[in-house]
């Protein structure tokens, strides 16, 4: 399968892979460190209108990064058409994006519960409203992410109302909001969609290998595929997906060395930019990297009580020197 280059609007894209918008982890950092192996698009963690309406200092630091990451979707959620207007308009202004992508599908309860992620797909005309209201105020391509539904698949209905309001890509995760990760996701769906819009459709669930990536391009007929959790600790894995999709081979899986040394590339990155503080902040990425080695749970739980960067390598140095010997 060769990867064809396809378009988000005015955004050229090189390859079917796209990095999904993950509360907490998907940073600057990490998403340098997965657009480093390859991966075209890369979202933001998702951002909060009126965190960014109100100048919130940890709100505005989710829009910054390098131009190396690039092409770089900001992804914004709420309720509210004017809010999401007006924050979409000050994202704009930064220059910091490429792309507006619009939460239709977060499933946890402190969002929902405010009217925004999934609760929209029970209004499908509401969400239809905010992304016209969006795409008038904007000139950046505005995308859509959503499930299929809130505690039915009403997927096709909605992606032709954002595709009628002017959306210009849909990313689709084959599940329900009610069954936030449970069960497998649903590519039936994804497929019908890809056929019913013309708009592109990234498909989005349960992506783990190479051979769930072709799996969903192949079945579906989308032209983008959405990783998220299988990324976690395993950047790699965007390498794997590309390769196997380009000649069917299957690289070698990284030895615990190369695992702890990128590691330490991700904790000293956040360090050199954060300070000590950015230790709390990598600790789960950390015991991500090791998850699986010999002796990795042990020394997740040890990392877990560090406060710096000088801790983390006498640790590390210690779990190599006792598991991973020359």
């Amino acid at each position: 399968m060769i990867l064809n280059k396809w378009a988000i609007g005015s955004v050229q894209l090189s390859n079917p892979l796209v990095l999904a918008p993950m509360a907490g982890v998907t940073d600057t950092f990490f998403r340098r460190l997965v657009k480093g192996f390859g991966c075209a698009l890369v979202y933001t963690e998702m951002i909060s209108d009126k965190g960014l309406i109100f100048a919130n200092s940890k709100t505005k630091e989710l829009l910054a990064g390098p131009e190396e990451e690039r092409p770089r979707a900001v992804q914004l959620f709420g309720s509210s058409p004017d809010t999401l207007v007006e924050a979409a308009r000050l994202v704009e202004q930064t220059g910091q994006a490429d792309l507006i992508d619009l939460n239709f599908g977060c499933p946890t309860h402190k969002i929902v519960r405010n009217g925004a992620g999934a609760a929209l797909l029970r209004d499908p005309a509401a969400a239809a409203e905010i992304v016209r209201q969006v795409v008038a105020a904007v000139s950046l391509p505005v995308t859509a992410k959503i499930r299929l539904g809130w505690d039915e698949d009403r997927s096709a209905e909605i992606a032709l109302r954002l595709e009628d309001a002017g959306v210009a890509a849909i990313a689709v995760h084959g599940r329900t909001r009610e069954q936030f990760y449970s069960g497998q996701a649903h590519l039936e769906p994804i497929a019908r969609i890809s056929q019913l819009v013309s708009v592109p459709v990234i498909g989005n669930g349960d992506i783990r290998s190479p051979q769930d990536a072709k799996r969903m391009l192949t079945q579906t007929g989308c032209q983008g595929i959405m990783v998220g959790r299988a990324f976690l600790g395993n950047p790699w894995l965007a390498e794997e997906i590309l390769t196997y999709l380009q000649t069917g081979d299957f690289l070698p899986q990284p030895s615990g060395r190369e695992r702890l040394a990128l590691a330490r590339r991700h904790l000293f990155q956040v360090a050199e930019c954060r300070g000590e503080v950015g230790i709390k902040q990598m600790r789960k990425h950390l015991g991500w990297y090791v998850r699986g080695l010999p002796g990795g749970a042990k020394l997740r739980e040890q990392i877990n009580k560090l406060e710096t960067c000088a801790q983390v390598e006498t640790a590390l140095a210690g779990y190599e020197k006792k598991y991973l010997p020359t």
